[in-house]
């Protein structure tokens, strides 16, 4: 279930907030905070007062890649958004044409054996769908030069029509971003951490707030379909996992203290991922036993109210359609009550949604109010 609202279109965040105006820098967008079913208007540049010493922020350090590029079936134009790479070489692709407007919109993909002809001498053989839930998304076979290469090259970040105008690759491109030595990265940025500056980080760990990096390199996300995520590459190190593991342990021990009232033995450090694609790697990565592994591989989990939870206490995320599959991560993170309450605000507040838009901090609502909304939210 996810909340039953409309985005009106101008709510749509058309370019970086450091564009629309002089002396703005990518902290300068909002945050909503919802504690359970409490809600809450900030800056983002308020995150180092709302957070305490001692919460750990997962962040995603996948790098964004000039995913699309323009191609050839025959004598018609296409524009190809490579998505993942596979372990035997192909790609996952979506297929889309261009618009007239600088954009895209939705193309039937396949049949198998079509052949694009890409820059740089690559060309890609359409063999597959990569899922029987749909033929949006299809394994390609590319040979001549490679992939990776043509996209450095000849490629672009992937947008859609909501935004304005192309932006160079640097935008998407995150303070957490490191770069692989593969060459993987995201298809699309992990969009939640793009308004941390390198000033906002120096003053979380200042004030004793902590960072675990993990990495999922996203694939592309639809802007017409709303489908499950597909299976994605991760990886969660040792250290990540010990400081993870730390976190928990000790809000065990709190948790067997006497209570002191006013959410004094909840007082510890949270479990905050940044992002759910942070969510889904940190998730990913933790055993029949509860504690986390250091881990590397894919990951098929999709997190839903059903599956829960069992590491990450909350998450900072972007506002996402209605439709979105996201919402079913958020709502198995805080319940639905905090996200249809937080949708809510978000809209009357005029929020501004997609990648360049405002945030969202979803946290637990916490001393006896916190024990009544478990109760009845999940």
């Amino acid at each position: 279930m996810t909340p039953a609202v409309r985005v009106p279109e101008e709510l749509s965040a058309r370019v970086p907030v450091e564009q629309r105006g002089p002396g703005l820098d990518r902290d300068a967008v909002r945050l909503l905070v919802s504690r359970g079913a409490e809600v809450s208007h900030h800056a983002f540049v308020e995150l180092p007062r709302l957070l305490r010493a001692g919460d750990l922020l997962v962040v995603n350090t996948s790098p964004t890649l000039a995913a699309a590029v323009d191609g050839r079936i025959g004598h018609a134009r296409v524009v190809v958004h490579f998505s993942t790479r596979g372990d035997d070489g192909r790609w996952a692709v979506e297929l889309r044409d261009p618009d007239r407007k600088g954009t895209t919109r939705a193309r039937a993909g396949g049949p198998a054996g079509t052949e694009v002809r890409l820059p740089g001498g690559v060309r890609l053989v359409v063999e597959e769908p990569l899922s029987a839930r749909g033929e949006r998304l299809w394994w390609a076979r590319p040979s001549g030069a490679g992939v990776l290469g043509m996209l450095r090259a000849h490629g672009r970040p992937i947008r859609y029509s909501y935004t304005e105008r192309d932006q160079p690759l640097s935008v998407y491109q995150t303070v957490f971003a490191l770069p692989s030595a593969d060459g993987a990265g995201s298809a699309e940025m992990p969009s939640a951490a793009r308004p941390f500056t390198v000033r906002m980080v120096t003053e979380l760990v200042s004030r004793g707030v902590q960072f675990a990096p993990v990495t999922l390199h996203t694939g592309v996300a639809s802007a017409e379909a709303h489908e499950s995520p597909y299976p994605e590459r991760f990886a969660v190190s040792g250290a990540s996992a010990r400081l993870i593991n730390a976190v928990k342990a000790d809000q065990k021990r709190r948790e067997a203290l006497p209570w002191k009232g006013g959410g004094g033995r909840r007082a510890g450090g949270r479990v905050v991922a940044v992002g759910t694609t942070a969510v889904r790697a940190v998730e990913s990565a933790v055993g029949a036993d509860g504690v986390v592994h250091a881990r590397e591989g894919w990951t098929d989990l999709v997190v839903t109210p059903e599956h829960g939870v069992r590491v990450v206490d909350g998450l900072l995320t972007g506002l996402h359609e209605p439709e979105a599959s996201h919402l079913l991560m958020l709502e198995a993170v805080a319940g639905r009550a905090a996200i249809d309450r937080g949708y809510e605000e978000a809209l009357r507040g005029r929020y501004l949604w997609h990648e360049f838009g405002d945030v969202h901090l979803l946290l637990p609502a916490e001393g006896a109010h916190a024990e009544h909304f478990s109760r009845n939210c999940w």
